[in-house]
């Protein structure tokens, strides 16, 4: 979703860009491909139902518009697609890779050289990529290493490693580093999922913590919960969420 709506912030300031659709999973990129049919697609290699290399394969690289592929995977990335795909763009990009990578699909869509496009769709079709089950299970990859935040018009990367906790504001999520937070468009539930479940765990709607910053299980009057982090910060500990933390911490029953 952050990825997303970047990409849209920056179409918003190219000439002659009109952004017909969007789609947060592949059976729904596959509809508005077929239906929308836009010259050029932003297709995230790993989505909720079908992997971006699905949706090609669904369409069939002949029915492919000019695509730009997204991923958060170096490796993979570099590995499927850096001789074979139009071009790619690792999470989380920078304004000056976006703009080359946009630059370059244009310029070969008004060369009209979508011959030369479809031949390197079929080349990354024809890469040996992974599952997306493997994907999603390979500890060296599956995991967010940093995450990209705007400050003041400017992206600046943060490592998740410096991450204490995070918690909701509306759409939003707030990134405690720190003394600093950092406001994302991100929600609780993809950051859930995107953090490595051996360093975060989430102990209510509105937050997540860093599993090592807590220092202890306080129980409050009537059955709450709060954790105590190593800062001195507490925060509320849902019910439903109380037996998977104190098994994560090793609480005896």
């Amino acid at each position: 979703m952050l990825a997303r709506e970047r990409i849209i912030d920056l179409l918003a300031n190219e000439p002659g860009v009109e952004i017909v659709g969007t789609a947060d999973n592949g059976m729904a990129a596959i509809e508005a491909i077929r239906t929308r049919k836009p010259d050029l697609v932003f297709l995230d290699v790993q989505m909720p139902g079908k992997t971006g290399l699905d949706v090609v394969r669904e369409i069939g690289a002949d029915a492919m518009p000019a695509t730009i592929f997204v991923t958060a995977f170096d490796q993979y990335a570099l590995r499927a697609f850096e001789l074979a795909a139009l071009d790619y763009l690792v999470k989380p990009f920078d304004d000056e890779r976006f703009e080359q990578a946009f630059r370059r699909a244009r310029r070969l869509m008004e060369l009209r050289e979508m011959g030369k496009l479809r031949e390197q769709l079929l080349a990354v079709l024809q890469q040996p990529t992974p599952s997306a089950s493997s994907v999603r299970g390979s500890p060296e990859t599956a995991y967010l290493e940093r995450i990209a935040v705007e400050m003041r018009g400017k992206v600046r990367v943060v490592p998740v490693d410096q991450i204490d906790y995070i918690t909701a504001s509306g759409p939003y999520a707030e990134l405690h580093t720190g003394e600093r937070t950092h406001l994302i468009r991100e929600t609780m539930q993809t950051l859930e999922e995107r953090l490595d479940p051996h360093q975060f765990i989430r102990i209510h709607r509105s937050a997540i913590v860093r599993l090592p910053l807590v220092e202890t299980l306080h129980r409050g009057a009537g059955g709450d919960y709060e954790v105590q982090l190593k800062s001195g910060l507490r925060l509320p500990v849902s019910r439903s969420r109380r037996e998977e933390l104190e098994r994560r911490l090793g609480v005896m029953p």
